[in-house]
């Protein structure tokens, strides 16, 4: 007998510890997926532009370039970031957790075979799953999104085994506010720029800087085959073993035969539109400020505040400071844009992919010094100068000095106004559900008490 209540007692520790292990496992594989879904969304968040372009690349690769057009790819960014966002918060907080589960299993077994597609064909060097912030190779995020789905089926498996921060009936609070949140990130990146600027033409970066390869890296290494042809023959030959003007030029092939070291500014160039010259270390190398006016393609470019870009231009020159325009449109684009502003500012050629790059406004504004980036700012706010403030110079204007709002301010103020709500919510939920427990257990001691006080009437005594 007491040989079958032993047993039975280690049976049933073992599935209590069985069930603790799981549950810790579980717990573990959600704040993972969590953490990685609620990063992705955000960064994805405050570049809208930057996640259009990616979903853009994907369409192409795809064969289906022409056929989205622009606001369909714009809306397809900003639902993807809030659908990411809100999927690893619910799964964070634990609401509904049954269908969030089952959700990010589904949303990861998709982007798994996508990842798989750009691992097998390459189309696309960088997935973009993490936006600007982190890149990673084909290989990299197609591991990332294994291990994401292996901790998802493991949450999906024992859906409530996780822990809830806050109670079934405060949960609509946390999914409103969420969804409202990452809205308004969206829209306010999309109507300014992005919040937090990761690429390598952020405020205080250097382009000179950015540029250089570091002493004892080396970059990557190319080898350009030329085709050339003779009485009929054709032959390939490098740059070593060029032939003589007999030959003639037929065409010309280049690979890359070794990986390096890529610098993160590796293809900015400037090239004046009427002489052709290339005018980028004269631009950078500038002692003194320049404004640089980026838009990729005037055809699509904003010509809602032409006026106040005209007066910018106007005081560049009457303090001696160079004023450009950076594009990827040809002379037909530039005279209509011309015509339809009056703008008499020197317009320059530079790759569009780069102009994407430099700023998330088409056009936006760019103040540079000595090729250090001073300021930037979106065609919807770009600075108007009172008329005290036109006859300084840049030097005794706020506008000549970088921001004071750095990270550290914009990581407070996501704080402020996301992160510590939903923490005294979650502190006052719980706070309450533990008043509440200890209510229920004081009213159920209070009746045992009762009981026990009251007398036998089966006691004949």
């Amino acid at each position: 007998m007491a040989q079958t209540e032993g047993k039975e007692n280690d049976r049933t520790a073992k599935e209590k510890t069985g069930g603790r292990v799981t549950g810790i496992l579980v717990n573990l594989c959600r704040i993972v997926v969590a953490v990685a879904f609620i990063f992705s969304g955000f960064v994805k968040a405050v570049d809208p532009l930057g996640t259009q372009y990616k979903i853009a690349d994907y369409l192409t690769a795809a064969g289906l370039g022409d056929i989205v057009p622009d606001w369909g790819t714009l809306l397809a960014s900003m639902v993807l970031s809030a659908t990411e966002f809100n999927l690893g918060l619910f799964l964070l907080f634990a609401i509904h957790r049954r269908t969030v589960s089952k959700l990010i299993v589904a949303f990861m077994a998709v982007m798994t075979v996508v990842t798989l597609w750009l691992w097998v064909a390459n189309p696309i060097s960088d997935c973009g799953c993490f936006g600007d912030a982190i890149h990673l190779s084909n290989g990299q995020t197609l591991a990332k999104n294994l291990v994401l789905t292996a901790c998802a089926l493991v949450v999906a498996w024992r859906p409530l085994c996780m822990v809830r921060f806050i109670s079934e009936s405060n949960q609509w609070i946390v999914i409103n506010y969420s969804a409202l949140f990452i809205l308004a990130v969206s829209v306010w990146s999309l109507y300014t720029l992005p919040l937090f600027d990761f690429r390598p033409y952020h405020i205080g970066a250097n382009i000179r800087q950015g540029m250089e390869i570091p002493e004892g890296e080396t970059g990557p290494q190319f080898e350009t085959t030329f085709i050339m042809e003779k009485n009929g023959e054709q032959r390939e030959f490098t740059l070593d073993d060029y032939p003589d003007s007999t030959w003639t030029f037929v065409d010309s092939k280049t690979v890359q035969t070794a990986e390096g070291f890529v610098p993160p500014i590796h293809d900015f160039s400037i090239e004046r539109m009427d002489t052709g010259d290339d005018i980028t270390d004269e631009v950078i190398d500038n002692e003194d400020y320049t404004f640089l006016l980026v838009a990729p393609r005037l055809d699509k470019a904003s010509d809602s505040n032409f006026g106040i870009i005209d007066e910018l231009c106007e005081y560049a020159h009457e303090h001696g400071y160079t004023f450009l325009a950076l594009t990827a449109s040809g002379e037909e684009a530039i005279e209509r844009w011309r015509e339809l502003t009056g703008a008499e500012y020197d317009f320059c050629f530079t790759d569009q992919t780069t102009l994407k790059t430099i700023i998330r406004s088409n056009p936006g504004l760019l103040l540079i010094k000595k090729g250090t980036v001073i300021r930037k700012w979106s065609h919807n706010q770009l600075p108007h100068l009172s008329p005290e403030e036109a006859a300084k110079p840049l030097e005794q204007l706020e506008i000549g000095h970088m921001p004071k709002d750095g990270v550290a301010q914009k990581l407070a103020f996501v704080t402020l106004w996301f992160a510590l709500p939903l923490f005294l919510l979650t502190l006052a939920d719980r706070l309450w559900a533990w008043s509440k427990w200890l209510r229920k257990k004081s009213r159920k001691k209070k009746k045992e008490t009762s009981a026990k006080q009251q007398p036998d009437n089966n006691n004949p005594n």
